[in-house]
């Protein structure tokens, strides 16, 4: 069964920089859109930033400025640099996306949506 991997958490201290990737366990076609979503402790999942099949971005206002979501040119991770993190950062980070592959000459496409097991981040000192 194939699976959304994630990586690069931790514990970081207030200021400092993250990077955490996902990527699919196998290849299952190009990343079509991605979002990271991030729950902490007692409270609801919240979409932190969204990347569009169309290079459209979003952000949740708190992390404007200081995260940016991208994939690599071959459309097969997904990123989301965090910078400048807060203590209000701290939670668990999913990703969530979607992937299409082409399955005929003529152009039809198959997708797939995924969700990553989390990886929790810490900003404390």
């Amino acid at each position: 069964q194939v699976q959304l991997v994630q990586s690069g958490g931790g514990l970081v201290h207030p200021g400092g920089s993250l990077r955490l990737s996902c990527a699919a366990s196998r290849d299952i076609g190009s990343i079509h859109a991605i979002g990271w979503y991030r729950q902490a402790l007692g409270k609801e999942r919240e979409l932190v930033a969204s990347l569009t099949a169309d290079a459209s971005t979003t952000y949740a206002d708190s992390v404007k400025g200081r995260f940016t979501i991208s994939r690599d040119s071959a459309r097969k991770t997904g990123y989301l640099q965090m910078t400048s993190l807060k203590p209000e950062d701290t939670a668990v980070y999913y990703c969530n996306a979607e992937f299409r592959k082409v399955v005929n000459v003529e152009g039809a496409t198959v997708s797939k949506n995924l969700w990553g097991e989390g990886t929790p981040v810490t900003v404390s000192s």
